[in-house]
């Protein structure tokens, strides 16, 4: 049996999900599970990313032991983040979070350099405080890129880690906010009004793509050796991969983020798109997701956080569900992408002191709001109207979520796969191989190995 291996790290955990074909049908099982969180290092937000790929390590390690070592691997993070390495290939500091503030002061600078106008009609990426383009920009500024030679966004800096490769991967490097929507490439327009160094910035990488295999001391480290292949690293590409989608429908990536959109075959960087919020981020063969970033579940995952875990996500369900609907909020302001107590904003959002239960309806009532908004703008810029919504991710399972999304939208709700990232990691690699032979082939069997469920 050949085995293949998604690394699949989020911002708030990451797993190790080992998959096979047998009858045509997707097998997987996770080996391998640990937890991740942002911290402040020297007043700032970062990612311990020395523990990070202790845990790829120790996951690996799993593998074997439990029979299963694997061929292939691919990892996945979330996007927008990245490591910076000098000309020894060391790591040039911390690797900060996208939810620290130290783009505050970089915004205006870049925008005032490149309006930003133009880098929405170039790229076609949303505009988002702590977009890539930003952090590098402020990193100019504090003299930390001086040192510089290699750029790598997270999942490849932790491949380069693996294998002593230095490959960028094209889906992840969409969200830099410097890639160029009709060449595909990094926009060196862009990069030379900004002052930065084009060597940074190398040719990109498709889905499917060899990294390489496991340097040396890995491979005695582990016991085996196994080749590294790049899945659409950014984990939203890798979920939509694996979304039961018929022809270019709607879907709903739901966990940390909650990501709207549709895939497409051509970026929409009209003004429209522009003022509404939209992006257009990459996917394998060049298309886009064009879509819109929306705060997601975790306010819901603050406040089980700040509760310290007393409540589990289904009780908190069902403390909203025994609610009447209640005010609702924009989810989507700043105020709760970090804030040092979610309970408390939420509150001062609604201007009361509410309840837990009470809190928790406006949340949801929030986020279902918040869906609806998106999909009309989706179909007043796409000229359409859909019938169903694909949710996938982890929070296709909260059932109170999907319900009211149904009633406000009117769509038919089409929940699954829940592992949408590490099954559309592991289907990417199987086409890099030739296992499998292209992404319809390959939700042809995501849609007959999963429990898909409509409602």
């Amino acid at each position: 049996m050949e085995y293949y291996l998604a690394i699949d790290i989020g911002a708030s955990s990451g797993r190790h999900i080992v998959g096979w074909l047998d009858d045509d049908k997707l097998h997987t099982e996770e080996v391998y599970r640990f937890s991740n969180g942002a911290e402040m290092r020297g007043g700032k937000l970062c990612w311990d990313t020395d523990r990070l790929f202790n845990e790829i390590i120790k996951g690996l390690q799993r593998a074997k032991e439990v029979g299963k070592i694997p061929s292939f691997i691919g990892i996945d993070t979330w996007g927008v983040d990245y490591a910076l390495l000098d000309d020894k290939g060391n790591r040039i500091g911390e690797v900060y979070s996208y939810r620290d503030n130290r783009t505050a002061k970089s915004i205006d600078k870049v925008h005032l350099l490149t309006p930003f106008d133009t880098l929405y009609n170039r790229t076609g990426i949303q505009f988002e405080p702590f977009n890539t383009i930003y952090q590098l920009y402020e990193d100019k500024m504090s003299g930390r890129l001086k040192e510089a030679k290699t750029f790598l966004m997270l999942p490849d800096y932790l491949n380069f880690l693996l294998t002593g490769v230095k490959r960028q991967e094209y889906t992840n490097a969409t969200n830099t906010g410097l890639v160029n929507v009709i060449t595909h490439g990094f926009d060196e327009e862009i990069i030379d009004s900004l002052g930065f160094s084009r060597s940074l910035f190398g040719d990109l990488a498709q889905p499917g793509t060899i990294v390489g295999s496991f340097r040396e001391e890995i491979a005695d480290k582990l016991g085996y050796n196994a080749t590294v292949i790049l899945p659409a690293t950014h984990d939203t590409a890798s979920a939509v991969i694996s979304a039961p989608l018929i022809e270019q429908t709607p879907y709903i990536s739901s966990g940390t983020w909650s990501l709207l959109g549709i895939e497409q075959n051509e970026a929409h960087t009209d003004k429209q798109s522009q003022l509404v919020n939209y992006s257009n981020e990459g996917g394998p063969n060049f298309t886009f997701r064009y879509q819109k970033n929306i705060m997601g579940l975790w306010i819901i995952q603050s406040v089980k956080r700040e509760l310290n875990d007393r409540y589990t996500f289904p009780e908190l369900a069902e403390l909203a569900r025994s609610q009447p609907q209640g005010t609702v909020i924009d989810v989507n302001d700043n105020r709760f992408l970090a804030p040092t107590n979610m309970c408390e904003e939420i509150d001062k959002a609604v201007g009361e002191k509410l309840s837990l239960a009470k809190r928790m309806r406006v949340i949801y009532d929030s986020l279902a709001m918040s869906y609806l908004a998106a999909i009309k703008e989706l179909e007043h810029n796409t000229k359409k109207t859909y019938e169903t919504i694909n949710i996938i991710g982890g929070g296709c399972r909260d059932e109170f979520l999907n319900e009211l999304t149904s009633e406000l939208t009117g769509k038919r709700i089409i929940a699954g796969p829940v592992e949408a990232t590490a099954t559309g990691n592991l289907v990417m690699q199987m086409i890099g191989t030739g296992k499998i032979k292209d992404i319809v082939a390959a939700r042809r069997i995501i849609r007959q190995s999963f429990n898909i469920k409509q409602e």
